[in-house]
């Protein structure tokens, strides 16, 4: 595993709360950046000029303005960043000082529909290559992660436990189908519920056999096998060139599928919402995964890159997946909706999200144990 992160994100040098901090912007940073980065070569592509490009909201802290005219930013509040584009407001919201200004065949909003939906979809999209880039060098360089195929531990009162499966041991085979990695595991196990299996394993550098019964339970309205063994050591599996490409299409892709799957389940009731995170959660869980080391954190960005990428996409007005909603009907209708009907769906967006972010903070806050701490003083 690589470890060249500085001495700050390893914790010599910071406090555990101070590192998640800077982790936490590290990885903002490097998100936001690229999502706000596709919105702007779109907008370079289809024509349109870029005002101002922002890492962060509020008050300057450090920019410049390049020979196009975009003033590149900093800004104080490392919550997110924006591209302001030459005349995204429709000429009726604009004042006559601000129509003068500008310039012919730059606008936003002279531009043709699929234009405009072009430099909107441009940012998730950026968030997609973002991941699968990452991925595909981190599997070049460093490797591939590969669980082995070694019990790490035995959850209690599980068919592994009642099996005589200990931690440590080596499943090479399940009924006679050979066993490389974990995933082999829980590929085999999951289909096969409530069946007993011959578990061929090495303990103390002896081969032995071992029965097993699995249990069973419900995954998406089906019966699935159950053990009850998480897994163990890790390996790192470097690749070609041309098999990390395709190594990381199929992990961004996994990851993609896993979100929107984790989505749905909340959205449907089977599965409940206490893994719903917020800023906090992000901010620890970077400080930790920084401390472990480069190839982690990197990990860890493309695996939110896609989760924002997917987030951006929801059909709710104010994200990009609610521009790209409007510009549907747009195009269907030959006309823009009526902006009273715009304003009202920017207004229960903009509220919609609001409340997200306070519910998934409150999960950040009881994840943290910020209340357990409260009640303890209070008690």
């Amino acid at each position: 595993m690589l470890s060249l992160l500085p001495p700050l994100l390893h914790g010599s040098l910071l406090p555990g709360t101070l590192r998640s901090l800077v982790a936490f912007v590290i990885v903002l940073g490097v998100l936001v950046f690229f999502h706000e980065l596709g919105h702007y070569l779109a907008a370079r592509w289809r024509g349109v000029h870029v005002e101002t490009f922002s890492i962060g909201f509020g008050r300057k802290l450090w920019g410049w303005r390049d020979r196009r005219g975009t003033e590149w930013r900093i800004a104080w509040l490392p919550l997110g960043g924006f591209v302001k584009l030459h005349g995204q407001e429709q000429p009726e919201e604009a004042s006559e000082e601000t129509k003068a200004a500008w310039i012919p065949g730059r606008t936003f909003h002279e531009k043709p529909v699929s234009s405009r939906a072009i430099v909107v979809a441009a940012g998730p999209i950026a968030n997609f290559a973002l991941a699968f880039v990452l991925f595909s060098a981190l599997f070049a360089i460093a490797g591939r992660p590969v669980v082995e195929p070694v019990v790490g531990e035995v959850m209690a009162g599980s068919a592994a436990a009642k099996a005589g499966l200990a931690a440590g041991d080596r499943i090479l085979a399940i009924d006679g189908a050979p066993v490389a990695r974990f995933l082999d595991i829980q590929r085999i196990v999951t289909a096969h519920p409530a069946t007993t299996l011959d578990l061929t394993l090495t303990r103390d550098h002896a081969t032995q056999h071992l029965m097993v019964t699995t249990g069973s339970h419900l995954v998406d309205g089906h019966e699935a096998g159950l053990l009850g063994i998480s897994g163990g050591s890790v390996r790192y599996e470097r690749l070609s060139l041309a098999g990390a490409v395709a190594a990381g299409a199929s992990e961004t892709w996994l990851v993609l599928a896993e979100t929107v799957s984790g989505v749905w389940q909340m959205v449907s009731g089977q599965r409940g919402t206490d893994d719903l995170g917020g800023p906090l959660r992000i901010a620890q869980l970077s400080g930790q995964v920084a401390a472990t080391g480069l190839a982690n954190l990197i990990s860890f960005i493309a695996v939110l890159s896609v989760n924002l990428g997917l987030v951006n996409l929801f059909p709710i007005p104010v994200l990009d997946g609610g521009h790209l909603l409007f510009y549907l009907a747009e195009a269907v209708l030959g006309r823009p909706l009526p902006k009273r009907a715009q304003d009202y769906g920017f207004r229960a967006g903009a509220a919609l999200l609001v409340g997200l972010f306070i519910f998934a903070t409150w999960n950040d806050l009881a994840h943290l144990g910020i209340f357990r701490w409260v009640a303890h003083l209070a008690g």
